[in-house]
């Protein structure tokens, strides 16, 4: 449970402010259908976090222990440094084939978006050091949602009144947390 806990909180705070929240204001925007928008949202994070959280799992049986713990603890601190630094939306990404319709913008520009964004690479990294890797992934992706759904919703008028430097130093320390928390030792009962 501590693992779908901690990946929902860790990356609904950490979307706040990122490339793909801002992808989905776009969306709205440009669409005005939720619907398509958030179940274009949800199956694309479901693949990309899926196969991340794969990946995750694969490491743990591919490295040993010692290393996994060093790898992980520091993949978590440098979590921790890259969620300070604001994300910015590329414009090609945008624009997706109009001829995909609604669903299929979503999906194909959630989809590439997250490819190396922070979010997949915390859930490679979250997977790998709670070896629950389905738990993990619906965490990460419950936590999409409860960042990007309000997006599409209630789109800018909400950007302009959230924190951001809060928000992503709140969620920097969860990283930073787990990367000391790691490397002193945590997750030693799980074999890391």
């Amino acid at each position: 449970m501590e693992s779908l806990l901690v990946s929902t909180g860790v990356v609904a705070l950490a979307e706040i402010g990122d490339k793909t929240q801002l992808l989905a204001f776009i969306l709205a925007a440009r669409f005005k259908r939720p619907l398509p928008i958030i179940l274009g949202i949800l199956v694309a994070t479901l693949i990309n976090h899926g196969l991340a959280g794969a990946l995750g799992a694969w490491i743990t049986s591919a490295i040993s222990p010692q290393v996994l713990r060093w790898v992980l603890g520091l993949s978590f601190i440098g979590m921790a440094v890259w969620t300070l630094i604001p994300d910015k939306i590329e414009e090609e990404e945008t624009q997706v084939a109009q001829r995909l319709g609604v669903f299929g913008a979503t999906l194909v520009t959630f989809f590439l978006a997250e490819m190396g964004d922070k979010t997949q690479i915390a859930t490679v990294a979250m997977a790998a050091h709670y070896s629950q890797a389905l738990m993990v992934v619906a965490g990460t992706t419950l936590g999409m949602l409860i960042a990007d759904v309000p997006a599409v919703f209630i789109g800018d008028k909400l950007a302009g009144r959230i924190p951001m430097r809060l928000v992503h130093g709140i969620a920097a320390a969860i990283f930073a947390g787990l990367g000391v928390a790691t490397l002193l030792g945590a997750g030693a009962r799980l074999g890391l």
